[in-house]
């Protein structure tokens, strides 16, 4: 018998494998490459859709984002504020950052996922109806919070996928 709990692990899992298969063998270079002045690069694509999911996830659970706890801020250095997500960025932003290796990209976004199932291992189908916002109307729900960042994060993924297709193609192997 299949339980929510294990139901939003798959679709985290598979946000990983993603991550995983978008950042293979590309040199921070390669990362950081963007199609045109105006696009994101793998890079940004990859550190966005992990901190929005560490920042979502970890105010759900009433726990520090691994960004800070686990000193991702401090390692990755970015010229933002340490609560930058993305959100809102701009080209000028993306731009600036800079060149960053493949396995700070891939242990934060497996440090977020560790927390992330974690955390949903614990939930019940009840705890799911739970308000986590009443800014909206309607009011999100704590299932509807965990969609949603499933959900972003599958389109900022398939973004990355687009990007090393295009970057793939000017470089023939």
């Amino acid at each position: 018998m299949t339980t929510t709990a294990a139901l939003l692990v798959d679709a985290f899992d598979r946000v990983r494998d993603a991550v995983h298969h978008a950042a293979k063998g590309l040199s921070p270079e390669q990362l950081s490459a963007r199609v045109d002045d105006g696009a994101n690069s793998i890079g940004w694509l990859l550190w966005h859709l992990s901190r929005i999911q560490d920042d979502h996830v970890a105010a759900v659970a009433g726990i520090e984002q691994a960004w800070t706890a686990d000193g991702w801020a401090g390692r990755f250095a970015l010229p933002f504020d340490v609560s930058a997500t993305g959100y809102g960025h701009t080209s000028a932003d993306v731009a600036k950052m800079g060149i960053i290796s493949r396995d700070k990209f891939i242990g934060y976004h497996d440090d977020v996922h560790d927390r992330t199932v974690r955390y949903v291992m614990t939930l019940t189908d009840t705890d799911l109806d739970h308000i986590v916002d009443h800014r909206w109307t309607p009011v999100v729900t704590l299932a509807m919070r965990l969609v949603s960042v499933i959900s972003d994060d599958l389109q900022h993924i398939g973004q990355a996928a687009f990007v090393r297709g295009q970057l793939e193609r000017r470089s023939p192997r």
